[in-house]
């Protein structure tokens, strides 16, 4: 027999045992529903933690603030040689007058500061820098650079008074920590969700095996090897997993949609624009944990019982 033969006889045993098995091929393709649906929400929920961190990080910022006096010309000479530190995504300068405005705006109920600041002959505020890291492991490396980086202390020497990355150091490093964590999290969740799938697959396999088991005994009689009585259940197991797949996809619609129409502003992400931007990332994974894990649990079922 070609393999070709066997290949297109394997495919037609495996959609023929699928439509005789409807009631435990239906148990097979609901559980592996549930199961996915949970492995794509997982999915959604890493994309609003993403986000959410993302929005935290944002707000988190190393500041070089700059003594009255200094220079412009020299600050935005720093400003620039602080850009090509690899570990900086961006900077924003806030000019000493730019201080003192947003001073008197954020203090426009304090009439006693304001008066003492008027009697001043000169702004006593600094222009300031705050610096945005790529990641939030990287600030600790940036300061070390700005106060290691011997062009940077040489050509910034007293311009500036001081950094506060000391003051933001326990807020870096919780967010961190959290990033790390619920990294490790989502990972363990969905390799705890994949191998909760293909022991499910496994039980099913195992009953569609029982019901089949005649039919194996005389394929075994009449010289068919393991691979070609293996090969059906497999494809069977596939074709629930692919089933299972499309169905998860088609409830996530009104899921997404509703999300999308009443939660945006709350989640800081538009689940509808993720689900249509991110679909075959979303089916590719889906695919993969349904079709995937059904075939290694056909396949185990299967090889278990061929030993006997």
């Amino acid at each position: 027999m070609s393999t070709r033969t066997k290949i297109k006889r394997i495919v037609r045993g495996g959609y023929i045992n699928f439509i005789r098995n409807g009631l435990i091929s239906s148990a097979s393709v609901l559980a592996l529903s549930v199961t996915l649906f949970v492995i794509g929400g997982l999915v959604f929920l890493q994309a609003v933690e993403h986000t959410v961190l993302h929005t935290l990080e944002n707000t988190v910022d190393v500041t070089v603030y700059f003594t009255p006096s200094a220079g412009e010309d020299k600050i935005l000479t720093f400003k620039s040689s602080v850009e090509a530190i690899p570990e900086v995504a961006s900077t924003v300068y806030t000019s000493a007058e730019d201080a003192l405005a947003k001073f008197r705006l954020a203090h426009e109920n304090d009439y006693l500061s304001l008066q003492a600041l008027d009697e001043l002959s000169s702004n006593p505020l600094g222009a300031s820098l705050g610096i945005h890291a790529q990641s939030a492991r990287q600030y600790e490396a940036i300061v070390n650079t700005l106060q290691t980086d011997t062009a940077l202390t040489t050509d910034t020497a007293g311009i500036i008074d001081h950094i506060n990355y000391n003051q933001n150091a326990d807020a870096i490093n919780r967010l961190n920590t959290i990033i790390a964590a619920a990294g490790t999290l989502g990972f363990l969740l969905t390799l705890v969700l994949v191998l909760l799938s293909i022991i499910v697959t496994v039980v099913t396999q195992r009953l569609v095996i029982h019901f089949a088991r005649e039919e194996i005994g005389i394929m075994k009689l009449v010289g068919a090897d393991n691979a070609y009585v293996r090969g059906p259940f497999v494809f069977e197991a596939v074709i629930s997993g692919v089933l299972a797949t499309f169905i998860v996809l088609l409830v996530y619609i009104p899921i997404c949609l509703w999300f999308s129409h009443h939660m945006t502003e709350f989640l800081g992400i538009d689940l509808w624009n993720y689900y249509i931007s991110n679909f075959f990332e979303l089916l590719v994974i889906l695919l993969g944990a349904g079709a995937g894990a059904g075939a290694i649990a056909s396949f185990i079922a299967v090889h278990f019982y061929l030993r006997k």
